[in-house]
C-alpha cells in the first residue's frame, strides 16, 4: 500500500506550514498501518491550470499525476482561505478531473480503486464546510471515501495561533487521524482484492 499527501498550503518550502505539519502527521500514522508514503508541496512545483493531463510549456503536473495513480490512497491537505479550500486545493482537483475520462480494460474509471481522504487547517470555522467540498469533488472525480475521512483542525475565531505553532496535538485531533488512517487504509485494501465491478 502506498499513500500520497498532496499539501495545498499557499507557502513555498521552506516556510513552515500548518498543512504540511498535519500532513506529516497523517502520514506517520499510515506508516504504523505498513503505508508507505510521501508528501509533496504542490506550490513547489510549477502546476499549471487547466483540466488536461499535460498542460505542456514546463507544466510539472504530469509528474505528480503519475505519483496519484501510483498511489492507493490520496491525502489533499488544505487551509482555509475566506471559507473555501485554498486556490492551489482548487487547481489540484480541476487537474484531476482529467481523469474522469481515463478508464482500465473493462471500462470503469482508473481512480474507481483508490481512496481519498482529506486534513483541513485554519483559524477560522469552516472545516466541515471545506471537506465536503473536496469530498465532493474527489468521489465525482472517482475516488472512494471511508468513514471518517477527515482530520481537521481549527483555531479560536480572529486569532492568530497556527496548528504548527501548538505545543502538543490536542486529543481530540489524534484520535480524529488514527480513525480516518484506519478506515482509508481498510477501504484501500478491501478495493485492492475485490474492486468496483464494470458497468
Amino acid at each position: 500500500m502506498r499513500a500520497l499527501a498532496l499539501v495545498c498550503t499557499l507557502n513555498a518550502s521552506p516556510a513552515p506550514s500548518s498543512s504540511h505539519h498535519l500532513a506529516e502527521q497523517v502520514m506517520a500514522q499510515f506508516a504504523r498501518h505498513d503505508v508507505s508514503g510521501e508528501i509533496i508541496r504542490v506550490v513547489d512545483h510549477d502546476v499549471h491550470p487547466g483540466i488536461g493531463a499535460d498542460m505542456g510549456n514546463g507544466d510539472a503536473w504530469p509528474v505528480l499525476r503519475e505519483k496519484v495513480r501510483a498511489a492507493d490512497i490520496l491525502l489533499i491537505a488544505t487551509p482555509i482561505w475566506l471559507g473555501h479550500p485554498s486556490s492551489v486545493c482548487q487547481r489540484v482537483l480541476e487537474r484531476l478531473n482529467a481523469e474522469s475520462s481515463e478508464t482500465d480494460d473493462q471500462g470503469r474509471p482508473d481512480l474507481y480503486g483508490k481512496v481519498a481522504a482529506v486534513a483541513v487547517v485554519g483559524n477560522e470555522d469552516g472545516a466541515h464546510k471545506v471537506s465536503a467540498d473536496v469530498f465532493q469533488g474527489l468521489n465525482d472525480i472517482g475516488f472512494s471515501l471511508a468513514p471518517g475521512a477527515v482530520t481537521y483542525w481549527v483555531g479560536e475565531a480572529m486569532q492568530g495561533t497556527d496548528y504548527q505553532d501548538l505545543d502538543e496535538t490536542p486529543d481530540a485531533v489524534a484520535s480524529t487521524t488514527e480513525a480516518l488512517v484506519a478506515n482509508a487504509t481498510h477501504l484501500a485494501r478491501l478495493l485492492a482484492g475485490s474492486p468496483y465491478p464494470a458497468t
